[in-house]
């Protein structure tokens, strides 16, 4: 795990480091703006050879002050720099001044106009230093420049403007807009917007340049999930079969029961000893078809299961995935939260809570809601309505809002489902499992992968993993065995691959 540091929380830690005496203001600035140099020269060493032309675009606060330095830096190299200013110098903040003040000793600043179009498509490189995590409004004004910097290289520091850094969200607003980056340089950790909605799309290749803070740990941190989960919950290299626990996954009538198969051999591939489908009488002959080492159990309704359930062994449940939507599920659905066990509600399981408030009163804190975008909305209408409302000022609500609310609302954990997939406990602990970047899983967009996922978690909790922990864990298995498999992935295939990531963990 990486923290993701909100606007707020990255002011407080840098100004906590400079009131401790770690740095200055203008120190901070002077290394935001080394960083950014850096990058560029990494990212295209070509730049590095010889001398170029550059068009600085600096805004009105201390994001204006680091493109201020990048200007400096630019043409102490032997650049040809032009820099622009939006907004009143007399206005900037004290550092953001001082750097001005010695770009002024340079050469001159010009306002921001329709000329930084022009000059920006003369340019090798457009250094986007207008807005950073503090914007709070839309950006507007800058049609020209946003139409002139499309042939040239962008840079962007800290974000691109008109982004929001904590939601990924562009603030929307008459005559706004985005500067999309190729690179986007950020400093000492990464923030919500750079992996949330539409941010990694606007980012390009994100990297994170070192200002010398120290690692901060700010009260409701986000997590952002980047390394693999916790091998000792992995592990099998102990105990028998029933030290890792005993899922129930319930099935689907007759020609619905592929989906229960998916999440039953996902939570079987991931370590549950044992793995039971339980399916109605209906079904049964075609279950028994499709399976091996899983069980079966005729369930054909409420009581049924709970005879099963009588079982104690049984300490993990997973319902939804084909359940179907009719009173004899919701009664299944009752009577699996009923004894508190630890459980997982996908699909329709999740359809039949959002249309039942006693089925929702009857979540407890041992549940994992695994919904997409369109089951979130009909479990948390005016959560979603909120989140789907057109951001005018920042910083904007988020997704990490929103699975944090629906979480503390359900009394358990959601797993808010997409390519920047959201986990939220009820005490606020939060974490983005983000598919973006080097993480990049596309092939996850197929029929099955969420109940493979929903199976993944089931077979977790079997083994006594923590519900958070599980989710957090199975999402980033997840993700992993699809990028393993890569092109032309089946939900079939999600499993199967799983062996390889275990391997490549050391396991």
């Amino acid at each position: 795990m990486t923290e993701l540091l909100t606007a707020a929380q990255m002011r407080s830690h840098e100004r906590a480091a400079i009131e401790s005496g770690q740095a200055t203001g203008l120190e901070l600035m002077e290394r935001a703006g080394r960083g950014v140099v850096a990058a560029v020269f990494e990212e295209w060493p070509e730049l590095a050879k010889a001398p170029h032309r550059a068009v600085v675009l600096c805004g009105p606060g201390n994001n204006g002050g680091d493109g201020f330095v990048v200007a400096r830096l630019l043409a102490e190299w032997g650049w040809e720099v032009e820099p622009f200013l939006y907004g009143d110098p007399d206005r900037l903040p004290p550092d953001a001044r001082v750097n001005y003040e010695r770009w002024r000793a340079l050469g001159p600043v010009a306002a921001l106009d329709e000329r930084a179009g022009a000059a920006a498509r003369a340019s090798d490189l457009v250094v986007d230093a207008l807005f950073g995590t503090g914007l709070t409004r839309p950006v507007t004004g800058l049609d020209a420049v946003l139409q002139g910097a499309g042939g040239a290289r962008v840079v962007s520091v800290d974000l691109p403007s008109g982004l929001c850094s904590d939601s990924g969200r562009v603030l929307a607003g008459q005559g706004a807009g985005v500067l999309p980056g190729q690179l986007t340089v950020t400093f000492h950790t990464m923030k919500p917007g750079h992996v949330l909605a539409d941010g990694p799309w606007l980012c390009g290749k994100t990297v994170i340049a070192d200002i010398g803070l120290r690692p901060a740990a700010p009260d409701a941190a986000i997590a952002r999930c980047v390394m693999p989960p916790e091998r000792g919950a992995l592990s099998k290299a102990s105990g028998h079969k029933y030290a890792h626990g005993h899922a129930l996954i319930l099935s689907g009538g007759a020609g619905r029961t592929g989906a229960a198969r998916l999440a039953a051999r996902g939570a079987l591939r991931i370590g549950a000893g044992l793995v039971t489908l339980g399916v109605p009488g209906s079904a049964q002959m075609e279950v028994a078809a499709q399976v091996t080492a899983i069980m079966l159990r005729r369930v054909d309704d409420a009581d049924a299961l709970a005879g099963v359930l009588e079982d104690t062994r049984l300490n993990a449940l997973c319902l939804g995935p084909g359940l179907g939507l009719g009173d004899e599920q919701a009664a299944l659905v009752a009577a699996a939260l009923k004894g508190g066990r630890a459980t997982v509600l996908d699909a329709d399981a999740l359809a039949l809570v959002a249309r039942d408030a006693s089925l929702f009163a009857a979540l407890h804190e041992t549940c994992i809601l695994t919904p997409h975008a369109g089951e979130f909305a009909r479990l948390f209408p005016d959560i979603a309505e909120k989140l789907s409302a057109i951001p005018t000022a920042g910083p904007a609500y988020s997704r990490v809002d929103a699975t944090r609310a629906a979480a503390e609302r359900a009394g358990c954990v959601v797993l808010f489902k997409g390519p920047d997939t959201v986990i939220a406990a009820p005490d606020g602990r939060c974490s983005v499992n983000a598919a973006v970047y080097d993480r990049a899983a596309p092939w996850l967009a197929t029929a099955g992968s969420g109940d493979v996922l929903a199976g993944f978690i089931t077979g977790l909790l079997a083994r006594g993993v923590d519900p958070m922990q599980a989710a957090e864990a199975a999402a980033w298995l997840h993700v992993d065995c699809a990028r393993r498999f890569g092109p032309g992935l089946i939900a079939e295939d999600i499993p199967e691959a799983l062996p390889g990531v275990f391997r490549d963990l050391g396991l």
